[in-house]
């Protein structure tokens, strides 16, 4: 699983079929000390928590995205969790506010 922060969501109106029932949000994945700090290219997943703007959250990817959005979802990024803390070498490095 990777640590991310979303940035916003993709709006689109027209989408394949197995993507109808979710929300896709753009995520950058969060890197070194600070989770809020994030870095790197932008990617779309799609939201199975009902995560915001802002929030540090799990993303699945490949095979296990396909298990957790579900078979008929053609993606290889997918929320499954959103992060109350992370704790990195006993310290607290995110909380949620």
């Amino acid at each position: 699983m990777l640590l991310a922060k979303v940035l916003g969501q993709v709006v689109s109106t027209v989408k394949e079929p197995g993507l109808e029932r979710f929300t896709l949000l753009l995520l950058q994945d969060a890197t070194g000390a600070d989770p809020e700090r994030s870095t790197g290219a932008h990617y779309v997943a799609v939201d199975l928590v009902g995560a915001g703007v802002g929030e540090i959250v799990l993303v699945a990817a490949g095979g296990a995205a396909r298990v957790a959005a579900g078979a008929d979802a053609p993606t290889d990024r997918a929320v499954v969790a959103i992060a109350d803390s992370v704790v990195r070498g006993g310290a607290v490095s995110y909380r949620k506010t």
